[in-house]
């Protein structure tokens, strides 16, 4: 489902973004299929293709894609979409990392279940840097939320996440992906050296040259891996 000449094409455009903003790091920035609406077979393309991680939207539909694929070693599956509180103990059995918590209310639920388990997984906080009324997530002054939440034991606060303003206007766009490299690194500032945040999410189909410009560790693509969906 994934051709080598459709992944190097996009692998030369993050290299490419990478030049134009001076970043010398383009083989560091992963690439997350998004699989979201199409068979799990698609997932088994993209760790054939070379893919480290995959994301899904929904947790019941990992739920009933995942059992299908086999073991695939070293393969992370990260749950990209917004998590219902009473989903939470299923993601958390499901993903190895949850990249969507979107307020303190889940969080604490997570690390909660988390605690009973006597385990931790990995997390990204998700951020409405747009703050577009449709989308979920933080707003970037709610800088008590974050020091909280990246307090919690169980819960491994790797970094952040966005998405971009849907927009043909590129300045917007990158408005919003410059202000999670901003809160990033006030975050960091304030942060001990253990829990200092590393990651950005932040880039899809139709803005991730943009986003790798602006600071992207993690790209997330489905279009652009896997053609239109058909639904």
């Amino acid at each position: 489902m994934i051709d080598v000449a459709t992944l190097n094409d996009i692998k030369g455009r993050i290299e490419g973004a990478c030049d134009r903003s001076n970043r010398s790091d383009s083989q560091e920035i992963q690439i997350v299929a998004v699989t979201k609406t199409l068979p799990a077979k698609a997932i088994k393309s993209a760790y054939d293709a070379g893919l480290k991680a995959v994301g899904e939207n929904r947790v019941q539909e990992a739920a009933e894609k995942f059992p299908l694929i086999s073991e695939l070693p070293g393969m992370k599956r990260r749950l990209v979409g917004h998590l219902q509180g009473n989903k939470a103990r299923k993601a958390l059995e499901l993903f190895d990392a949850i990249d969507s918590i979107d307020s303190i209310k889940l969080a604490r639920r997570l690390n909660s279940i988390l605690e009973e388990k006597e385990s931790t997984t990995e997390a990204l906080l998700q951020v409405n840097t747009a703050a577009d009324p449709s989308k979920q997530g933080f707003q970037t002054h709610e800088t008590e939320a974050f020091f909280e939440i990246i307090e919690l034991q169980n819960l491994n606060i790797k970094g952040l996440m966005t998405i971009g303003e849907l927009t043909s206007d590129k300045s917007k766009t990158r408005k919003t992906f410059q202000a999670l490299r901003n809160l990033k690194e006030t975050l960091n500032d304030n942060l001990t050296r253990r829990n200092k945040l590393r990651d950005l999410s932040m880039g899809m189909t139709g803005d991730f040259e943009i986003a790798v410009e602006e600071g992207a560790t993690m790209v997330r693509l489905g279009t652009a891996l896997f053609g239109n969906r058909n639904r």
